[in-house]
């Protein structure tokens, strides 16, 4: 589509007044090759498969032997195109979630429009962490609401592996690497009905991963290699408190009540948080699909390859009512209620 003409529209729908929304079309996820399960973690720290599945419920997760956060997402980009029956060359905004990226410049959405050829196409990337794909998903919902764009291409994918601290078994157990993604395009019914996102920047510290130091003639210091350090008893607290508290108010903007929800697609982070959520909205846990306990916690990408998954299963269709929610690092949430 030609600016001309993205112009005219939008200047048509200012004069009008016409709400829109955003409804997934097409989905796809990638995995690395490489699988790491509780038994071979425990002979590199202290812990053993129950330990880990009593406390987590993670059973093992995928590990990059050279695959890169633009190489996944890629893979996972043109699986969501092939599901929507769409072409590069239509899209129009693509949106990449990640904390991961290898490069700073330029941002890992650019690198997958190159090799997607989405040549028409505008790319940035996103960084809230775990919350990072709602928040690009609720991104791509108000580019389009505006009018500005008809469609987008939304794709959260990490390489936690390379920040983790493979001696720290409080963390080195959880994370995961891998890429999903979701095609969406503009809808005049149905799609998103309700979203809220927060974030309280005062509580950073008990989920953060530091900095990389600067390499600089100038300056005399090496360079550091950043690790995530993480306060999970405050995580946890967290997302008790604060992700029922959000799908309720995404679910009253929606009119909507906690039993009318079909799904209730969360963050992949423990087992024990989305029981704990389950128990709080008083819904009974079948809503709750999971499957952290082959992939772990996979930051941006948990979201999108759970509904890749359920979509391919044939789980969700079409009329279904979903909540999503990422919570994480920030500390930012975020939740949605979409009619599938």
């Amino acid at each position: 589509m030609g600016r001309t003409e993205r112009a005219v529209r939008l200047q048509s729908r200012k004069d009008g007044n016409t709400k829109m929304s955003i409804r997934i079309m097409g989905t796809g996820s990638a995995l690395p090759a490489r699988q790491v399960d509780n038994r071979e973690l425990a002979g590199m720290v202290d812990t053993s498969d129950e330990w880990i599945r009593e406390r987590t419920g993670i059973g093992s997760r995928h590990v990059s032997t050279g695959e890169t956060v633009v190489s996944l997402a890629v893979e996972a980009c043109e699986r969501a195109l092939e599901n929507a029956g769409r072409d590069a060359a239509s899209v129009e905004l693509i949106l990449a979630a990640t904390c991961t990226a290898e490069r700073g410049i330029p941002c890992a959405a650019c690198q997958v429009q190159s090799h997607l050829g989405a040549k028409q196409a505008a790319a940035f990337d996103l960084n809230a962490a775990c919350a990072g794909f709602l928040f690009a998903l609720h991104t791509a919902w108000a580019y389009v609401e505006a009018g500005i764009y008809d469609n987008a291409l939304i794709v959260g994918s990490e390489v936690l592996s390379k920040l983790v601290d493979w001696t720290d078994r409080g963390t080195c157990i959880l994370f995961g690497d891998g890429a999903g993604a979701v095609f969406v395009e503009r809808c005049s019914e149905g799609g998103i009905l309700g979203l809220v996102q927060h974030s309280d920047g005062a509580g950073g510290g008990v989920l953060c991963c530091d900095s990389r130091e600067l390499q600089s003639p100038f300056v005399n210091r090496s360079m550091e290699i950043p690790r995530i350090r993480m306060d999970g008893r405050e995580v946890f607290s967290f997302a008790l408190r604060q992700v029922p508290a959000g799908i309720l108010e995404a679910l009253e903007k929606a009119d909507l009540s906690p039993d009318e929800v079909d799904l209730y697609v969360l963050h992949q982070a423990n087992r024990r948080i989305i029981e704990g959520i389950a128990k709080r909205l008083a819904v009974d846990i079948s809503r709750f699909p999971v499957n952290l306990d082959r992939v772990g916690n996979m930051s941006s990408a948990a979201i999108p390859v759970l509904l890749d998954e359920l979509n391919r299963q044939g789980i969700l269709r079409r009329g279904m009512t979903v909540v999503l929610s990422g919570f994480g690092a920030g500390l930012s949430c975020g939740a949605c209620v979409i009619r599938w």
